[in-house]
């Protein structure tokens, strides 16, 4: 998936674990797991904004793109 979620390099540098992040943020370690694990297809802005605040950082920090690697080319179809 060309989104990459670097929330383990967020946790990293703040020293946090998981379980201290999901109970802050108010979700699963489960459900964080699969987002760290990049295995998420959708992330609520909600959630997104709430880890923000706790790890102190923007949503750019959390998520960034990186192409498929397939021709170089987005795939721009509605």
């Amino acid at each position: 998936m060309p989104i990459v979620v670097d929330v383990d390099v967020m946790l990293a540098r703040r020293k946090m674990s998981v379980g201290t992040l999901a109970e802050r943020v108010g979700i699963t370690p489960a459900n964080l797991a699969v987002l760290k694990n990049g295995r998420a297809k959708a992330v609520r802005f909600t959630t997104l904004a709430a880890l923000c605040e706790v790890l102190d950082c923007q949503p750019g920090d959390l998520l960034r793109w990186e192409p498929d690697g397939d021709d170089g080319a987005a795939d721009v179809t509605p």
